[in-house]
């Protein structure tokens, strides 16, 4: 036993080996099509569907994906090359292969009024700093956010202007006054998105329509509560609150990078459906089909039923004598020994 596992050791030993110098050259029937500006390598040549039922699946595709892989690096070293730190870099050409797109082209945003009225006057914006200087700490710190310069909420004394109410809180005042802005900024951010969408903007606050029904009363609750920075997170619910219905959902997409487990194993389902004989055949489908295909025998053999039984008599109004004949005779215009005709009707 010492012996046998000493000799397969060495023998897996020796696979590792080769597999580590296989070599660069690899030959293939029909060449490959390369598009060196996406790193793309297309391989027109048949699969051998022997050698993958007979080898291993995983090894049968590992090896193959190491082939073409080999023939698109040979190729990228066709390409004229260059050192930069110490680094031999490929200048790739201009892709030849146009990539669908996974998602829709973005819509341009709409711009503002402020932007519009900018582009009117010719008013250019002027990027400014992120870090300015502090009198009072003697230091630069961040223009905007937390912990920034000249931050006139963190003063602990505050003078009282002149014209201003000695009892009143300046510090409350200035809380106040800092909680309007806010407002104001979002309410000219919803007439932003209004005007985009072409929806018409009341002037002062808000209009609602004489008759509001549930719904719209729930839609409007749930757009009030998604317009805050956390998207309506810690926001509670009202009492007997219900969900708001037909409000859509969210589009779900799979992530472009990370673990690739999942979509290694819908291209293993895909093979597995491609190389099965059997044909896939959904059950449910196939037994409502068949049903409705007999409600529809049934329901024509009812009507060619009912169509042959039909009334009994004449409703045609005509007499049942034929030919013409001299006038007397029976098929004549109005002899005497004629009888009369009868038409046959309901009675």
């Amino acid at each position: 036993m010492a012996a046998c596992s000493i000799e397969d050791v060495l023998a897996k030993a020796e696979r590792d080996e080769a597999e580590k110098l296989k070599s660069i050259s690899v030959h293939k029937e029909l060449e490959l099509e390369f598009d060196p500006g996406n790193l793309i390598a297309f391989d027109k040549n048949p699969t051998d569907t022997r050698a993958f039922k007979k080898q291993n699946k995983d090894a049968f595709l590992r090896s193959l994906a190491r082939d073409n892989t080999q023939l698109l690096i040979n190729e990228l070293w066709k390409l004229p090359t260059e050192r930069v730190e110490e680094v031999i870099v490929a200048k790739l050409p201009e892709p030849t292969t146009r990539l669908p797109r996974e998602k829709p082209v973005p819509k341009p945003r709409p711009s503002t009024k402020w932007e519009e009225f900018a582009k009117l006057k010719g008013i250019q914006k002027k990027k400014k700093t992120n870090l300015v200087w502090d009198d009072v700490h003697k230091e630069w710190k961040r223009r905007w956010g937390y912990k920034r310069a000249n931050d006139d909420t963190k003063e602990w004394l505050i003078e009282v202007p002149e014209t201003a109410d000695p009892n009143e809180d300046q510090f409350s005042k200035r809380i106040k006054a800092k909680k309007e802005r806010v407002a104001k900024n979002e309410l000219n951010r919803l007439r932003n998105i209004a005007r985009g969408q072409k929806i018409k903007v009341p002037g002062v606050g808000l209009a609602p329509s004489d008759q509001q029904s549930k719904t719209e009363l729930g839609k409007a609750i749930h757009v009030a509560k998604h317009s805050t920075a956390s998207v309506g997170k810690f926001q509670g619910n009202l009492p007997k609150e219900k969900a708001p219905k037909n409000i859509g959902k969210k589009r779900q997409f799979q992530p472009l990078i990370g673990d690739f487990s999942v979509e290694k194993q819908k291209q293993l389902d895909l093979l597995n459906i491609m190389d099965s004989k059997k044909p896939r055949i959904d059950i449910t489908k196939a037994v409502n089909k068949q049903m409705r295909e007999e409600d529809r025998q049934s329901g024509f053999q009812k009507r060619k039923s009912s169509g042959k039984k039909g009334r009994k008599g004449n409703f045609s109004g005509k007499g049942t004598a034929k030919g013409k004949g001299k006038k007397g005779g029976p098929g004549g215009g109005g002899g005497k020994n004629r009888k009369p005709r009868m038409k046959q009707g309901k009675r």
